[in-house]
C-alpha cells in the first residue's frame, strides 16, 4: 500500500530557516536546501532571505526550466498543508510559461558584441587621445569618454550577472571578469552579492542594499531608528554626524553620485580580502590588479597633475550618471522594514520600483532599467526583450489593480530629490527638537 501523504503546516515550515535546518516550499512540496548552501550559484543569501517560506514565484524568476530536475534531491516527503495560490500569481506562472515556450529568455540578439565591440572603440580613442593629443580639452573629453566606457561595462556586467549572455559559462565568466574586475575595477563577485540580495528583498530597509546609504543618504524616516544591514552586518547609526549630512541630502545627491564609484571601488575590495566564501577569488584579485595597473598607468601620461586630476574627475562624473539611474527606480517607490515575504514577492517588486518612460532610439542609455518592474519580475530576461514584454506586465499589474509606475526620466530625477527632501526636513526636525519647558508641558498636556 502506498504511504499516506504527509502534510506540516506553515507554521512550522516557518521554524526551518536556520543554518543546516533550511526548508522551502515550492508549488506545495518542502525540500530541505541545507545541503546546497555552498553551492547555490546565488549564494546563500536568498536561500537564509526566503528559507521557512513558499518560495515559488522567486524561484520562477531566478532560475532556467532546466533547475527543476535538482529538486528531487532535497524532497523531504512533506508536503505544504492548504497550500493555495493567488490568483495574480498563476497569471504571473503563466507568463512565465508562455516566455518560455515564446524563447524569449533565450533569444539574446547581438547586444553583447555590439557593446564590446563599441567598447574596444572607446577605449581606442581614449588611448589616442592621451598618448597622442596634446590639448588638454582632449584630455578631459577622453576622461568622460573613458566614464562612458565604464557605463557601458556596467551594463554588460548587469546582464551577464543575470543571465548567460554568451555562449558558455566559461565564456560568460571571462566576459563578467573583462567587463567588470578588469576594465572598471569593480568585482563582478561583489556585484552579483550584493545585486542578488538587492532582488530577493526589493526595498526593505534593513535587507536591501541598495537603500542602504548610511549616513549620505536615507529615503525613510525609519531610518532614523537606526536600523540594521543584514548583508553587511552592521548596526546603520542615526547618529549627529548621520543627522548632519542627511539634512542636506537633496543638495549632495548629484555631487556625491559623481564619485559614488570610490565606494565601489572599496566595497570590492572590502569583500574580496574578508573571510567570506568567494568563488575565483584569485582570478577576482587579478582582475582587480589589471584595473590598478593599466589606469593609473594611463593618467600617468598626461603631461601634468592639473590634466590627470580633471581626468580623473570626468571620467567619475560622468560614470556618475548610471549611479544616478540605479537610485530612480526605487529611492522614490514604497519601501518596508523587515524580511521579505515571498507570498507577496509579486506585489512587492512592483510596488517597489519605478519605469522610465523613453524611446526606442534611447534604450541604450538606460541599459534596460528603464522597464524595472519587468527587469524584476522576470531578471532572467534579455534586456533586448523587455521592451516587448513590457506592455503585458503593465496589463497584469492593472488586472489585479497592482502598481505599474512609469514617469520620464526628468520626473523620475523630481520624485528623488523630493524624497530626499522629505527625509532631510524631517531629520533636521530631529536635530531641533522643541524645548519642552514647563510652560511647553502646561500647554501641551492633555487629560
Amino acid at each position: 500500500m502506498a504511504e499516506p501523504t504527509k502534510y506540516i503546516s506553515q507554521q512550522e515550515l516557518s521554524k526551518h530557516n536556520k543554518r543546516g535546518d533550511l526548508w522551502i516550499s515550492i508549488q506545495g512540496k518542502i525540500y530541505d536546501v541545507s545541503p546546497w548552501i555552498d553551492h547555490h550559484p546565488g549564494g546563500e543569501l536568498p536561500l537564509f532571505n526566503l528559507a521557512g517560506q513558499d518560495v515559488t514565484n522567486a524561484f520562477l524568476a531566478f532560475h532556467p526550466g532546466s533547475a527543476w530536475q535538482y529538486l528531487d534531491r532535497f524532497f523531504t516527503g512533506y508536503y505544504l498543508q492548504d497550500y493555495t495560490t493567488s490568483e495574480v500569481s498563476k497569471d504571473y506562472r503563466k507568463l512565465v510559461y508562455e516566455f518560455s515556450k515564446m524563447g524569449l529568455f533565450e533569444k539574446k540578439g547581438h547586444v553583447v558584441f555590439f557593446l564590446f565591440l563599441f567598447m574596444a572603440i572607446l577605449f581606442g580613442v581614449c588611448l589616442y587621445g592621451v598618448l597622442c593629443c596634446d590639448s588638454p580639452w582632449v584630455h578631459v573629453a577622453c576622461g568622460g569618454l573613458m566614464g562612458f566606457l565604464w557605463i557601458q561595462s556596467g551594463w554588460i556586467g548587469h546582464d551577464s550577472g543575470h543571465y548567460q549572455v554568451m555562449t558558455s559559462r566559461g565564456f560568460n565568466w571571462f566576459a563578467q571578469i573583462l567587463a567588470g574586475n578588469c576594465l572598471a575595477g569593480i568585482s563582478i563577485g561583489w556585484w552579483k552579492w550584493n545585486h542578488n540580495a538587492h532582488h530577493i528583498a526589493c526595498n526593505s530597509l534593513e535587507f536591501d542594499p541598495d537603500l542602504q546609504h548610511m549616513p549620505f543618504f536615507v529615503v525613510s524616516s525609519k531610518f532614523f531608528n537606526s536600523l540594521t544591514s543584514y548583508i553587511y552586518e552592521r548596526k546603520m547609526n542615526f547618529d549627529s554626524a548621520s543627522r548632519f549630512l542627511i539634512s542636506y541630502q537633496h543638495w549632495t545627491f548629484y555631487p556625491v553620485m559623481c564619485f559614488a564609484r570610490l565606494n565601489l571601488f572599496a566595497q570590492s575590495f572590502i569583500l574580496l580580502l574578508s573571510k567570506r566564501k568567494v568563488p575565483n577569488r584569485g582570478q577576482e584579485l587579478l582582475g582587480l590588479l589589471v584595473f590598478w595597473i593599466w589606469y593609473p598607468l594611463l593618467i600617468s601620461f598626461l603631461p601634468n597633475w592639473s590634466e590627470r586630476i580633471m581626468f580623473v574627475i570626468a571620467s567619475f562624473a560622468v560614470t556618475g550618471i548610471q549611479h544616478v539611474q540605479f537610485c530612480l527606480n526605487h529611492f522614490s517607490s514604497s519601501v518596508y522594514v523587515g524580511q521579505p515575504n515571498a507570498n507577496d514577492w509579486f506585489e512587492k517588486q512592483t510596488s517597489g520600483t519605478l519605469d522610465i518612460n523613453c524611446p526606442p532610439w534611447m534604450d541604450w542609455f538606460h541599459g534596460g532599467l528603464q522597464f524595472q518592474v519587468a527587469h524584476h519580475l522576470f531578471p532572467r530576461m534579455p534586456r533586448c526583450n523587455l521592451r516587448k514584454i513590457s506592455p503585458l506586465v503593465k496589463e497584469l499589474c492593472k488586472k489585479h489593480n497592482l502598481p505599474y509606475n512609469c514617469v520620464s526620466f526628468l520626473e523620475a530625477n523630481a520624485l528623488t530629490i523630493r524624497t530626499l527632501r522629505q527625509a532631510a526636513l524631517q531629520a533636521r526636525d530631529l536635530s531641533n527638537p522643541i524645548p519642552k519647558n514647563l510652560v511647553w508641558e502646561a500647554v501641551n498636556t492633555h487629560g
